[in-house]
Formats: structure tokens, C-alpha cells, sequence
């Protein structure tokens, strides 16, 4: 019986094995030995104001000019805000395919700023199924208005330090088809100076961005930022930022046009210092236009 006992047990192993082969050979002819990655979840690394899942690869350059005129309810005058000018220029370079740099200035408060973005999860396929793509953005500003330019309490004195401001966000996207990608970004925003005591020195707020494909170089963005709390400046109220335009692809370039009730460019601007009011018609015509360049020399 011990005997008989071995040789079945030795029977069902190699039967199993058997087995297993033909579900392994199954699953590869299924999936493939290769793992797919998701691309092109947004077309830049811009929603419109705010970080896209998107970023540079190793040795390329993106160079980007962006712009916002006035508010439209400013009327005839000043041509429905087109006399204004807000402006930021900068670069995104990527070191790694998962780490990209960047630097820039603004004309709102004469900011400087510059990023660090990794990527730490890509939506894939495959080999590996992964549901999201997953980034994290770290960022730092420092405003350089001069003392007699800045709205300060008499007397008050302003240290290097007060003027700088860091951002930490986590970048969180799903491509579902070639037409939709959505994606939400917690984030948390640290001002080591605020305009009056009531207003906190750290702001959390949760963004959230869509695309939808409307053509092969077009397609229809919209992001919205809330902020948690709500700021209450007993002197200037802000808002929610929300910002709505369009991406068109035009060979090298890319040009987004938009509406925002946003003035500044940057995560520290446009999430805590967003003074205008939609229902008000406070709304910016805004663009940006990106161009990339390759810095790495191909192999012959």
C-alpha cells in the first residue's frame, strides 16, 4: 500500500507539472512576455496651470513661455484685459525617463521657482498590471518684491526666509482611453510668511484634471483646485482655483489656450492667492506654448 501510495503521489505531481506548463504557455500566448506601457496620458506636463502625469525624458528639453492678460470684466477700456501682461518663462529637463528639473520666473510677485518631479509608478499591461500611473512633485518659490511693493504691516521687516514657499504633491492618473485620462493631485502647500496672522502658513487642497480627446491635435482640459479650508483674507477673499482650455499640437509645439480665474503661474499663486471670482467674470485669458528640444546625441 506504501508503495502504491508513492507511485500515484508521483503520478499527480508529474500531472500537475504537466498542467501548469499549459497554463504557463496559455498566459503568455495571452499576455505577451512584455510589459506595455501607458503613454501620452496628457500632452504636456501641464493640465493647464497645474502638474500633468507627464514629463521630460533623459535629454530632452521642454521650453515654455506662459501667459494671462487681464480679467475679462474689466471692459472696453482695457480691452477686456488684453492691455495686461502676467508672464512666466521656464524649462523642464529630464535627467532621468523618471526625474525631471526645472526653473522659472514670473512677473506676479517677481517669483523664482524650480521642481523636482518623479515618477514612480507608470500604468501599464502586461507582464505587469498596474491601474494608475503615480508621480511626486516637490517645488520651491521665493518672491523678490522689493519691501515698498509688498502689502506688509507697518514697520515689518522681511527676511530672506519669509519670502519662500515649498510645495509637496502627489501626481495620481489613469489613461481609460485614447479619449479620456483623469487625474487627482493631494496637495499640501507651506508659506513661511502669510499676509496676516489669520491666514495659515500650510494649505492642503486636492486637485483634480481631466483630458478629453476631441481630434488628433485637440483636445478639451479642464482642472479645478479646492482648498482645505477655504481662505478667508478679511482683506482679500480668495477662491477656488478653476481653470478650463484646450491643447492643440501643432508639430513641435504645443499651444494651450485657456480661461482661469487664476493670475499666477505657480502651485504657491494659483492654489492660495487666487482672487478672482468666476461668477464675477474675474477670468484671465490665458496660453501656453511649449516647445522640446533634444539635448541628447543619438547613437550611430
Amino acid at each position: 500500500m506504501y508503495k502504491k501510495s508513492v507511485i500515484i503521489f508521483c503520478l499527480f505531481l508529474s500531472i500537475s507539472r504537466s498542467h501548469a506548463q499549459d497554463l504557463d504557455q496559455l498566459l503568455t500566448q495571452t499576455t505577451g512576455n512584455e510589459t506595455e506601457y501607458t503613454s501620452a496620458t496628457f500632452k504636456s506636463t501641464r493640465i493647464v496651470n497645474g502638474h500633468s502625469i507627464e514629463q521630460m525624458k533623459a535629454g530632452e528639453l521642454d521650453v515654455r513661455f506662459s501667459h494671462r492678460f487681464g480679467t475679462i470684466n474689466e471692459g472696453a477700456y482695457k480691452l477686456w484685459g488684453l492691455d495686461e501682461a502676467n508672464v512666466h518663462f521656464g524649462g523642464d529637463y529630464g535627467i532621468t525617463n523618471w526625474m525631471m528639473v526645472g526653473a522659472g520666473r514670473g512677473t506676479y510677485e517677481k517669483t523664482y521657482d524650480g521642481l523636482l518631479k518623479f515618477s514612480i509608478l507608470r500604468q501599464s499591461h502586461g507582464v505587469r498590471n498596474r491601474f494608475i500611473s503615480l508621480s511626486f512633485l516637490t517645488a520651491a518659490s521665493i518672491n523678490t518684491l522689493t519691501p515698498n511693493d509688498m502689502v506688509l504691516p507697518a514697520g515689518a521687516k522681511v527676511y530672506f526666509w519669509d519670502r519662500v514657499s515649498f510645495i509637496n504633491q502627489l501626481l495620481i492618473a489613469r489613461k481609460f482611453s485614447d479619449q479620456l485620462s483623469l487625474e487627482i493631485n493631494p496637495t499640501w502647500v507651506h508659506r513661511n510668511m502669510t499676509l496676516n496672522e489669520m491666514d495659515p502658513n500650510d494649505v492642503l487642497s486636492i486637485g483634480f484634471g481631466g483630458r478629453i480627446k476631441l481630434s488628433k491635435r485637440i483636445s478639451f482640459n479642464a482642472e479645478y483646485y479646492y482648498v482645505i479650508p477655504p481662505l478667508h483674507d478679511y482683506r482679500t477673499p480668495t477662491y477656488s482655483p478653476l481653470a478650463i482650455g484646450f491643447d492643440i499640437e501643432t508639430g513641435g509645439h504645443v499651444f494651450q489656450i485657456m480661461f482661469t480665474n487664476s493670475l499666477s503661474m505657480t502651485e504657491k499663486g494659483f492654489i492660495t492667492e487666487t482672487t478672482g471670482k468666476w461668477g464675477k467674470r474675474d477670468i484671465h485669458l490665458g496660453f501656453n506654448i511649449s516647445r522640446v528640444f533634444s539635448l541628447k546625441k543619438e547613437k550611430h
